[in-house]
Formats: C-alpha cells, structure tokens, sequence
C-alpha cells in the first residue's frame, strides 16, 4: 500500500460533495485506505451540523460549488477548528477568497491518492 494511502489510516475525514459519484467514489477509496469518513454531505448546512457534531476531525475535501452554494463558511469552521483541508472543484484558484490562498486546491477529477498526499502526507 503507498505511504500516502497508509498515512489516512484511523483518520476521520470530513467529505464535503454534491456530485453523489464523485462522493461516492472518494468515500470508498478513503475508506479502503483506513479513514473514518465523515458524510460525505452535499451541503453547508450539513457539512457546519457534521463539523459542530464530530470533535475529532483529522481532515477535510471540500467542493467550492454545492448546487450553488459557496461552501466557504464551511472552511470558516474548519478553519477556527485547526482542521486542515482542501478544496476539490473544477473551478480555478480565482474563485477562492485571499483568506484561502494558502489552502490547497485540487482540480476535478481528483485522484483520491493526491488528495491524501497533500492533506496529510
């Protein structure tokens, strides 16, 4: 198994999709790796209830766009939260808010390998 997929074991991460496959298919790589995913939840509303309902959160994937919802307070929490996270969307870094510049960023499609790399590695 590469480090990078070693690395997610026994980690909770918070999965934040709209696209059921995209969630799906993250869900199921992260899961086969070793991590607790949270969710995966399509919204802000759910992603912020998740957040306040789970202390022990080791990451997080975020999608910018949830059926038109920005997902930034989302980033907001994690971020008051200490928790580390990245965008995953196919929008570019012009979309993301100066406050956010030094996040990282995947761009769809994402490998779930890369993700892990870059959150945890």
């Amino acid at each position: 198994m590469p480090e990078d997929r070693r690395s997610l074991a026994g980690r909770h991460v918070l999965l934040v999709e709209d696209d059921y496959f995209i969630a799906f298919d993250m869900q199921r790589h992260f899961e086969s790796s070793g991590a607790h995913v949270v969710g995966p939840v399509p919204s802000v509303r759910a992603a912020l209830d998740l957040i306040a309902a789970t202390p022990d959160l080791d990451a997080a994937v975020l999608d910018i766009n949830l059926r038109g919802e920005m997902a930034f307070p989302v980033a907001d929490a994690l971020s008051e939260r200490g928790v580390p996270f990245l965008f995953a969307t196919g929008y570019d870094t012009a979309t993301i808010p100066p406050r956010y510049a030094a996040h990282r960023h995947c761009e769809k499609p994402v490998e779930p390998d890369r993700i892990a790399q870059i959150l945890l590695g």
